[in-house]
This record gives C-alpha cells, sequence and structure tokens, in this order.
C-alpha cells in the first residue's frame, strides 16, 4: 500500500506465499577483486537469489504504478522474474528482455512464453533502436555492470521521450542479511576474503547514488524508494545449498573453497545464522529502487 509521508514509501512482503550531484556512482568492483564470478545458469540462480528477486520485482512493478498496455523493455532479464512481474501486473502491449548470457535468455524465453521476446544484448550497447519503449526497466543489475552510468544513458537512449525508465539493486552495505551473514563469516574464518564482501565492493548502492547517477545522466523528476522482503528459509540446508550453485559472488567464492575450508565456513554459519525453534531461518533483504523520465 502506497502512504502519503513525507520520507520514501517502505514496501514489504513475505514469502510466505537527498542529491549528492558531486559524488559519483562508487558501486563498481573493488580493485583487489580478482575473483572471476560466474551469471550464467538460470536454474542455480533461481534457487539462490531468483526466488527472491520474484519477491522484490512485484513491489517493484507496484511501485512505479503505471497504466496497461505499454511498450517495456527489460535489461538483464536474467531468469525473467522482473518481465514475469511485469506480464503480470501491467499487460504490456510488447515485452523484450535482454541478457548477454545465452543460457539465461534461453531459461526467460522458456518462463515468460510468447508474451515476451528475450534477446541476446549488452547493456552498454543495446541492439535496439531509439526511442524503442515507452518504460525500461532493470534488476539486481546496475551495480554489476563496469559503467552503470554508460548503461543509464543506453536505457534513457532507448526509452521513448518522457517514458519511465527505472532499475532496483539490493541495499548491499545495509539491509541484505542472507549475503551480510554469509560474508561476515567468511572474512572472520579468512581476512583476505573482505575485498570480496558485497557490502565492501557496493558500499555506496544507495538511495543517494542511485538518485545522483539518474541525475547527471538527464532524467528529470527522479525518485527513489526502499523496497523490503522477508527471505525466510524453511531451515538451514534451504539458505546454505544455494550457496553451492556458482551463480554469483558468494556462490562462487564458496565453490573456489578447498572440502574442509568450506566445512568450516558451513558449520560457522549455522552457528551464526538466528535459526528459529522450527528450524527456520528469516531474514530481511532491502533494495533500493530508482526512476526518472527520459
Amino acid at each position: 500500500m502506497l502512504l502519503a509521508s513525507s520520507v520514501p514509501t517502505l514496501y514489504q512482503a513475505s514469502n510466505q506465499a537527498a542529491d549528492q550531484s558531486t559524488a559519483p556512482l562508487r558501486i563498481e568492483i573493488s580493485e583487489e577483486t580478482t575473483m572471476e564470478e560466474s551469471w550464467q545458469s538460470g536454474d542455480p540462480y533461481e534457487y539462490y537469489m531468483g526466488r527472491w528477486s520474484k519477491l522484490v520485482a512485484e513491489l517493484f512493478v507496484d511501485w512505479l504504478s503505471l497504466p496497461t498496455g505499454l511498450s517495456w523493455l527489460d535489461i538483464g532479464c536474467g531468469s525473467g522474474a522482473l518481465s514475469e512481474a511485469v506480464i503480470t501486473k501491467n499487460n504490456p502491449d510488447e515485452l523484450i528482455a535482454i541478457d548477454q548470457s545465452e543460457n539465461f535468455v534461453s531459461t526467460a524465453q522458456q518462463r515468460l512464453g510468447n508474451q515476451a521476446k528475450c534477446k541476446v544484448g549488452n547493456a552498454l550497447s543495446l541492439p535496439l533502436d531509439d526511442a524503442s519503449a515507452n518504460v525500461t526497466v532493470s534488476g539486481l543489475v546496475l551495480n554489476f555492470l563496469p559503467e552503470p552510468e554508460k548503461a543509464l544513458a543506453e536505457m534513457k537512449r532507448v526509452t521513448k521521450k518522457g517514458g519511465t525508465v527505472a532499475v532496483y539493486i539490493w541495499d548491499y552495505a545495509g539491509r541484505m542479511e542472507l549475503l551480510k551473514y554469509f560474508w561476515d563469516t567468511a572474512v572472520q574464518l579468512n581476512p583476505n576474503a573482505f575485498s570480496l564482501h558485497e557490502s565492501h565492493r557496493f558500499s555506496k548502492a544507495d538511495a543517494e547514488e542511485l538518485s545522483a547517477a539518474f541525475k547527471r545522466a538527464g532524467f528529470a523528476e527522479v525518485e527513489t524508494a526502499p523496497i523490503e522482503v522477508t527471505t525466510t528459509f524453511s531451515d538451514f540446508d534451504d539458505y546454505w545449498k544455494p550457496f553451492l550453485g556458482g551463480q554469483g559472488p558468494a556462490p562462487t567464492y564458496a565453490l573456489k573453497l578447498e572440502d574442509t575450508a568450506r566445512n568450516h565456513l558451513r558449520d560457522a554459519l549455522a552457528q551464526r545464522l538466528p535459526i528459529k525453534e522450527d528450524g527456520s531461518i528469516p531474514l530481511t533483504a532491502r533494495a533500493w529502487a530508482a526512476r526518472g523520465l527520459a
């Protein structure tokens, strides 16, 4: 529910069912980070992050509150969670979903069927004409791009004048607890992992930096808002096993460990996590969303 307030609206869900124009968008990967990450396979990603991305995507589309029947672009579509939310809630006239991974494009196309056209493409050089759509969106992607502001400029280019461009990214340095527990524990066991900790790498992935980046890219009427979801894991295995799928920074790190070190990490996490008496693990995940007019 949208609340009339002087502070940004906080959207919440459960899986039970300020201008800083002088500061650059500092959400790039630290130079100390040398680990090559994998973002290629749809099924492991869905188990690791896609199920939570789906919850955020639905609230993100609600926040946009746009009319039905528009043309949409989804940049960095991954397994298709955001595109699916757009289809379900906004019944678009046309939806084009783009990702650089052929495997993700295949997964998304299978998920979305004939309700979307899924294509392989680069967010920094989109294979689309100028003014191709009314709305361009991107979920959980911008901070991983080497030139995020160039990506925003591309999104603006392919959006019709006066159309909406909107993104959301995880609040890595704040309330992204499923990752914070993992990396805090990993660093406790191996201080050399600090440069890989996503709250360190993406320490400026917040509303102020998003707003400033949108304004520098020339968007009008820029707004930001937090979106929170509850990520409830049924038991410890439900939390731990997705980290063995190799998709994303934390799972890539876990798979690169020797068996003994990985087992130590698993056991330490089991001690650190707030596991309830029934075995479940309720955590909070917050994303920051931003929007502007092209």
